[in-house]
């Protein structure tokens, strides 16, 4: 796995990245492309995702204890053309790219330039490492955006696969959420498997399967009362 939304990493690099695992006979490459620290794909139809949300003001230093920051800017992005030379490259290799954009959490990058997505949360890119309580709003808007991203990834990806992270997923700022009622699910907690649901199900229409870390298990898709 390469995680380059905390910290962006040049074509060339991922490219080399790429060489080195097929050197040592790896054949699937989990690329973690978003979190709260940095957005690191274009989507159409949604501009500041690159304007705003690839660029963090500073980054941490050491461990959280510490509370100390560089203070330079950081960011970057991979264009369509980016990407679909990364999985070229990595498919002559016999390599196989699975894409990562984590959802419902680690979106504060997203919400960031996009406030509409999230809860009244007003602040920037995160700088600091850790769990992010600011999350979607899964309204219907939330999810249109999460269904063009998806949309997005699969015409670059020709991966089965799709990640979709669903780790470390906070319930706090859906406490009042409307969709709890609107769904009729028996609370806040409940939220995370139906929208994993809801992904699952679209990925399902393009002909992918979901992909995302243990929390998903644990959540489950809830049945409506």
């Amino acid at each position: 796995m390469l995680d380059v939304a905390r910290h962006f990493m040049s074509v060339a690099d991922v490219l080399r990245f790429i060489d080195l695992a097929a050197f040592h006979k790896l054949n699937v490459l989990h690329l973690h492309l978003t979190d709260d620290q940095g957005w690191r794909i274009e989507v159409p139809g949604w501009p500041r995702l690159t304007s705003v949300a690839a660029w963090r003001p500073a980054t941490m230093l050491g461990s959280r204890v510490h509370g100390r920051y560089d203070e330079r800017p950081h960011g970057g992005f991979y264009t369509a053309d980016d990407l679909r030379e990364i999985v070229a490259y990595a498919a002559e290799r016999w390599v196989t790219v699975v894409p990562e954009v984590d959802m419902p959490g680690h979106m504060q990058a997203a919400i960031a330039a996009y406030p509409a997505l999230g809860n009244g949360f007003a602040g920037g890119v995160r700088t600091g490492w850790g769990i992010s309580t600011h999350v979607l709003n899964l309204s219907d808007e939330s999810l249109s955006f999460c269904q063009d991203v998806l949309s997005f990834v699969c015409s670059i990806f020709p991966s089965p696969l799709i990640g979709i992270g669903g780790d470390e997923c906070p319930a706090d700022e859906w406490a009042s959420s409307p969709v709890v009622a609107r769904e009729g699910l028996r609370g806040p907690a409940e939220l995370q498997g139906w929208f994993t649901g809801r992904m699952a199900g679209y990925l399902a229409g393009l002909g992918r399967q979901v992909f995302g870390w243990d929390e998903l298990l644990a959540f489950g898709v809830p049945k409506k009362r």
